[in-house]
Parts: structure tokens; C-alpha cells; sequence
């Protein structure tokens, strides 16, 4: 499949099987969020695999949307290793971290698994909920599985907008 077809081909997965995702898939997909580029390549990404029955509980507790968590992804940025842009301040580490989660949903696409990358929680209760060091800042939040025969698209997920509306 070329990055095209596999870019179209993904698309947020609400119901998941209950099978475990092999550690071999996990770890090809930590590789695609270890080579995603990032700014300077600083490399702040942190990223916290979810997989056991304690952290899945705790998870729960902390994202109010409700979804059968087979694995997920916690990608944080380290606000210390982060390249700062000289004239405004600003840190690289949210966008990093969105190219480094964006590789991993795609690399989790490629090998046939599904994902929904889950905005709908509190950044503070995450933090605390999983003892995360003052300087690290979770973004994203990948939930990754097999998706169940019933899994599709939403209702208007391949519709998009002309280039004449993109482009500035």
C-alpha cells in the first residue's frame, strides 16, 4: 500500500477485539514514533505504553469517553529537550510530539491494527494519575487494537475539502 492509500485507509476505531496486540507489533510501533522526525532533533518524546489491567484501570478513571483499551500510547514531550524557537519562545514539544503520535497511528495502520487518537481528557488528572514528572507533557493519546468486525468509518470520514478551500 502506498502512504497515500495507507493515509485514506486509517480512520478512528471505536470498538476494538479483545486479543492482545503482540509485543513484536508494539515495538514496531514505539520504532515509528522513535523515527519520526522532530525539531533539531531534540527527540523530546516520552512516550508511556498502556497495556497492563493496573494502568488500563487507571486510564479509565481519567478519560471520561468510554473504549475497550486493548494497548494505548501516552506520547509526552519533555519540556527540557525541546528545541525553542529564538524569536517568540515557542516550543517545539506539542508539535513534535503530534508528528511522533501521527507515525504511530500510521505505522499501527500499516500493520492491520486500528486506532483513535483521544483528546477528551485532563491533561493535569493524566499527569497525576500516572506520576508523570513535573516536565513532561502528555498530548496524545493513542488507544490501538484489533479493530472488531463491526469497526468503520464515521459517517463523513472520507469526505474533504476542496484545495481551492486549503490553500491560503
Amino acid at each position: 500500500m502506498d502512504f497515500l492509500e495507507l493515509s485514506r485507509a486509517r480512520f478512528s476505531v471505536l470498538e476494538f477485539d479483545r486479543r492482545a496486540v503482540e509485543r513484536e507489533l508494539i515495538g514496531k510501533i514505539l520504532e515509528a514514533g522513535i523515527a519520526a522526525p522532530t525539531a533539531c532533533n531534540n527527540q523530546p518524546q516520552r512516550i508511556r505504553v498502556i497495556d497492563s489491567d493496573e494502568d488500563r484501570e487507571t486510564l479509565n478513571r481519567v478519560v471520561p469517553s468510554r473504549y475497550y483499551v486493548p494497548l494505548a500510547f501516552l506520547v509526552c514531550y519533555d519540556r527540557r529537550a525541546c528545541w525553542t524557537r529564538p524569536m517568540d519562545g515557542k516550543q517545539s514539544g506539542d508539535i513534535d510530539a503530534g508528528i511522533v503520535a501521527t507515525h504511530m497511528m500510521l505505522e499501527a495502520t500499516d500493520l492491520g491494527l486500528g486506532s483513535i487518537w483521544v483528546m477528551y481528557w485532563d491533561p493535569l488528572k493524566m499527569k497525576e494519575a500516572f506520576a508523570l514528572a513535573d516536565y513532561l507533557e502528555p498530548v496524545a493519546l493513542l488507544i490501538v487494537g484489533y479493530k472488531s468486525e463491526a469497526a468503520r468509518p464515521r459517517q463523513g470520514h472520507l469526505t474533504r475539502k476542496s484545495k481551492e478551500e486549503i490553500l491560503l
